[in-house]
């Protein structure tokens, strides 16, 4: 049975935790509001009125009104039933009789959305958390401390909201040994070896966490998975976690081997047509039901990077992700089937990578049952700075599909970059696929706008390890909340997003906010221009495959498409890969009007230039300067902007407390030092092909030779 979660148990957490300022309470800090503050929040929640009925997640919504009033209001705010002018009423019309009077309209507020009000009820003013569901009524007191924390006023309110979209989770990429592929922030949060006896109290705090910014489920393990984790040892453990997240509204999920029966089973085959693996999976996936009865589905990652998949055994992706759907319908369990698939024809291969996700999935469209969702990596290459959205969003008008984004910085800065991902997740999100006229997004096909579809998601790669910070560093805390954020509305803007979490993470002091807000929108923009400016992709790729570091050189890999040589295509005539219709023609993937517009290097925007089109050295873009000379500049500018960034957190000592102040300074510095490092080794590399000199008195530190040299995941040379 679910445990129930105390309200004393969470009093005496918040009251007994360490007060150093390490990050590890996240954007849920509650710290007590400015005088001039305390006098209005403190008429507005003087005492929390629950239903009569309860249930473990509105006891944890109930424990979370005690712990953030308390917190911000500094005094004790008593639950009781009782009302007071300033109370809370929170609940749902089945567990609250007084809620259930008032006849409030819950209709739109669906299964997750919640309505907050401030009305009248016998002659006090009060104010009324409300939802159909008991998660919405959690998600309402997030969204009402979220009010306080950022200093909005807490009268007149009238607010109905609920996810635009329906599942939002985080892909895990973690391995049964502790170790998290692509995870910057530690060793795996789940202590399997100590599982299902031991249960770490960070369990429950990062599913509070992820409540906290809606997100509703999260796949346990990595999708380069190990058979183990169906083994009944492991789903005994699985289910202890889900027994944790479940008050807070998170489901677990895990990405299956596509040979489990085969490596676990005993059976000669994983065909998924094959009546004895059916029956197999069919066994497994009632296992798992039984001891997990919300258990959220599978996450399935078939036929890519040498993974194994229905195209072994001769079937479809269709095949493949159905047989899955079928044997998890009963139990109302999804799956969510990626679209990250590509061929491997050796080293004679002549196709485009990043066209290969829709030469192979588009023709299943409509073909999938109705439980599935095909996620689709926000760009069709694999998680780069600037990639254009994937073609497939707005190709599969009967089909499901949900956007993968990355959280995890896997080329975007790793542990130690600042870059704020929000700033990919708005600029994806609102670009045009043209695929029902002007204005249809990727935001609203994910939302199911056109097509009206059972099913709407979007998933992350998350970046959560044992760090006491959770996430490796203070700043990629706001990738975490922005992802969720954007889960909950795809529409809404980085910069007010980013303002939220400054906010709530460093207090509310305008100086600081402005500047923290201005750090994060120029971020991502400057890692861009210092790592892939103008559309280049891909040059980051090494021998030992850490994904750190410039290695444009590198064309030693088993496939022409796993070096970086191949995507740049840097030569003597000029530089970029010639995806328009005197080449590759991937672009005839895109809709009308994109696909004339970006076959066109004169219409291409320039900020995806190199991505469609091999570009002579002295091609004259907008600004007037040579592709060469421009590249320069971009390399510049992006480590003129971290400079930029330096400055401005070096004016907020004092302002932040010591040790977040110091820890964001370093890494910093070691942004500084890749930006610097990126920049030389990239420029001194292209320089051997545009064969012109460099501009305005710069030249590389060191030669071509010693960047070379450098082992794979050395540190940034001084």
């Amino acid at each position: 049975m679910p445990r129930l979660i105390s309200v004393c148990l969470l009093l005496l957490m918040s009251a007994t935790a360490a007060r150093a300022e390490d990050g590890h309470e996240l954007w849920l800090r509650y710290q007590p509001v400015e005088e001039q503050w305390q006098t209005v929040y403190r008429g507005s929640a003087t005492t929390i009125v629950p239903g009569e009925s309860r249930s473990p997640t509105l006891d944890a919504a109930q424990a979370e009104l005690v712990r953030g009033l308390g917190g911000m209001l500094a005094q004790d705010v008593p639950v009781t039933q009782i009302v007071t002018d300033g109370s809370v009423l929170i609940g749902t019309p089945r567990s609250s009789s007084k809620i259930a009077g008032l006849k409030l309209p819950l209709a739109t507020a669906g299964e997750e959305g919640y309505l907050i009000r401030s009305t009248i009820l016998y002659g006090h003013a009060i104010t009324i958390i409300a939802a159909n569901k008991d998660i919405g009524v959690l998600y309402g007191v997030f969204a009402f401390l979220r009010r306080i924390q950022t200093r909005h006023p807490l009268d007149h309110l009238d607010i109905t909201d609920a996810p635009k979209l329906m599942v939002r989770v985080l892909n895990h990429w973690d391995n049964l040994d502790g170790s998290v592929e692509r995870g910057y922030a530690g060793a795996s949060l789940w202590r399997w070896q100590t599982l299902p006896a031991y249960r770490d109290p960070r369990y429950s705090e990062y599913a509070r966490a992820n409540a906290s910014i809606g997100i509703n489920g999260a796949v346990l393990n990595n999708v380069n998975s190990s058979a183990d984790i169906l083994t009944g040892e492991y789903i005994e453990k699985v289910a202890a976690l889900a027994e944790e997240f479940r008050p807070w509204g998170v489901r677990v999920w895990l990405a299956p081997r596509f040979t489990a029966p085969e490596e676990i089973g005993g059976l000669k085959t994983a065909d998924p047509l094959n009546p004895e693996v059916r029956a197999w999976w069919q066994a497994k996936v009632e296992e798992i039901y039984r001891q997990i009865p919300d258990f959220g589905g599978f996450l399935i990652k078939a036929n890519s990077e040498g993974q194994p998949g229905p195209q072994d055994y001769g079937r479809s992706h269709s095949d493949g992700a159905n047989m899955y759907a079928d044997l998890l319908a009963p139990h109302h369990g999804i799956v969510m089937y990626r679209a990250f698939v590509y061929d491997d024809p050796g080293k004679d291969w002549k196709l485009d990578r990043v066209a290969e996700a829709y030469r192979i999935i588009k023709p299943f469209d409509g073909k999938f049952r109705d439980n599935v969702i095909v996620q689709e990596k926000e760009g069709p290459l694999d998680f780069q700075a600037r990639e254009p959205f994937s073609p497939l969003f707005g190709a599969m008008p009967h089909t499901q599909m949900a956007v993968e984004f990355p959280i995890t910085k896997e080329y975007t800065g790793q542990s130690s970059d600042l870059s704020s991902t929000g700033f990919m997740y708005e600029e994806i999100y609102q670009s045009d696929t043209c695929a029902y006229g002007k204005g249809s997004t990727v935001a609203r096909i994910a939302e199911g706008v056109y097509n009206h579809p059972k099913l709407t998601g979007v998933a992350g790669v998350a970046n959560v390890g044992n760090d006491r910070n959770w996430n490796g560093s203070i700043f990629n805390q706001a990738n975490w909340y922005a992802f969720g954020r954007f889960a909950w509305d795809p529409d809404a803007s980085a910069r007010t997003i980013g303002g939220e979490w400054t906010r709530m993470t460093f207090g509310n002091d305008p100086v600081v906010v402005a500047a923290v807000v201005d750090m994060l929108m120029k971020s991502f923009p400057a890692l861009i221009d210092y790592q892939q400016p103008l559309g280049l992709n891909f040059l980051d790729i090494d021998r030992a495959n850490t994904h750190y570091g410039p290695w444009l050189w590198y064309n030693e890999a088993r496939r022409p498409d796993w070096g970086d040589v191949y995507f740049h295509r840097a030569n003597e005539t000029g530089l970029g890969f010639d995806r328009s219709a005197t080449g590759y023609n991937s672009v005839a993937q895109y809709n009308p009007p994109l696909k004339e517009l970006w076959s066109d290097v004169r219409t291409t925007p320039e900020e995806l230039l190199l991505w469609f089109h091999h570009v002579p050295w002295v091609y004259k873009l907008k600004s007037g300067r040579s592709l060469w000379e421009e590249l320069q500049f971009r390399y510049h500018r992006g480590i003129a902007t971290v400079e930029e960034m330096q400055k401005t957190w070096s004016g907020l000592k004092g302002k932040i407390d010591d040790e977040r102040f110091a820890a964001v300074t370093q890494f910093l510095v070691m942004q500084h030092r890749d930006a610097v490092w990126f920049r030389d080794a990239a420029l001194s590399y292209f320089a051997t092909f545009a064969k012109q000199p460099f501009s305005g008195g710069y030249k590389p530190k060191y030669p071509l030779a010693f960047y070379k040299a450098l082992p794979p995941n050395a540190a940034p040379p001084d």
